[in-house]
């Protein structure tokens, strides 16, 4: 579980909020421990949410901002990743999966329905998948047959020079996701041509910070998490534009919204449980999260939903069975 002060260090480059840990807990354990009930007329309950780290920022951020109007709500987020988030929301141990890639039809859902575990797809956000570099590596851009040159399995890349004789022949040091992230899973897929395949011998955390830390301070470091740990240490990273065919792009708000920064812009979701939403005050929350995703977007420097994809979110949200 993410614990306050790894929260703090998280935000504290972008999101104006402070770290999470707001919230009273109910009372004891079983099923009393998720009921709401009124006090003062507002809300209390705990609510337990785990999953992507990219989505990590947005749920603290969309809890902090829940937690000013239902302080007596008391919200727990992990972030094991976004396949490790779903190993746990199928098993019954949290209310809410933070995920960087939609559930999987032939793994995770499956799991699931066995075990009678009922749920809501709501895109919240849009994210780009950045490629950075330590500010002392200077290069541009990359195409994406670049890319898979630096990152398919077995490869033997060692320095840029290796993909283009004009790069810097600086020898690389490796920074990326873990098998469990949903970035991970997106990239592969994207860039390789298959989620999973990856060369191995680089530096792998489910934690985008320590990636950050890992890029930023070694003069060879190259790797790829989230927008938003980007925007949150752009003073200490170099951003690489990439390629996919029609010409260099890198991502920005806008170029990831309109979609023009491919083919690692994507989406960004919440998967709510269908019975956590017959408790006021996961339903709550969910209402929240919706009504305010810009907000949240923003003070969690992801990328906001369009018109279209909010209106989506709010139909999805209404035709569920939460109270």
């Amino acid at each position: 579980m993410t614990t306050k002060k790894k929260a703090s260090r998280r935000l504290a480059a972008g999101l104006a909020i402070s770290a999470l840990g707001i919230g009273v807990a109910a009372c004891g354990g079983g099923e009393g421990s998720g009921d709401a009930s009124a006090r003062d007329g507002g809300l209390s309950g705990n609510i337990a949410i785990d999953g992507s780290s990219t989505v990590f920022p947005f749920a603290q951020a969309a809890a902090e901002l829940f937690n000013e109007e239902n302080p007596d709500v008391r919200i727990t987020i992990g972030q094991s990743g976004t396949g490790g988030g779903f190993e746990k929301f199928c098993a019954g141990e949290t209310d809410i999966s933070n995920a960087s890639r939609p559930i999987k039809d032939d793994e995770e859902a499956p799991l699931c329905e066995k075990a009678g575990v009922e749920y809501t797809e709501l895109q919240v956000a849009n994210d780009g998948i950045s490629v950075v570099t330590s500010p002392s590596l200077e290069v541009d851009c990359l195409t994406t047959e670049q890319l898979e040159q630096m990152w398919t399995a077995g490869s033997k890349v060692d320095s840029l020079s290796d993909v283009d004789p004009s790069l810097p022949d600086t020898k690389l040091s490796f920074y990326g996701p873990g098998t469990d992230s949903g970035t991970f899973d997106f990239f592969t897929d994207e860039i390789n041509g298959e989620e999973g395949v990856t060369r191995e011998d680089y530096e792998a955390s489910e934690d985008d910070n320590q990636l950050v830390t890992g890029v930023s301070g070694d003069e060879g470091g190259i790797g790829y998490f989230g927008f938003s740990y980007y925007e949150a240490n752009q003073d200490k990273l170099n951003l690489v534009g990439v390629d996919g065919g029609d010409g260099c792009v890198k991502p920005s708000a806008e170029t990831i919204q309109d979609g023009t920064y491919k083919p690692l812009a994507r989406p960004i979701f919440m998967y709510p449980k269908q019975e956590a939403l017959g408790r006021p005050e996961v339903k709550a929350f969910m209402d929240f999260v919706v009504a305010n995703q810009q907000q949240i977007n923003e003070a969690a420097q992801l990328v906001p939903l369009t018109a279209e994809q909010a209106a989506d979110a709010e139909t999805a949200l209404g035709g569920t069975g939460g109270a």
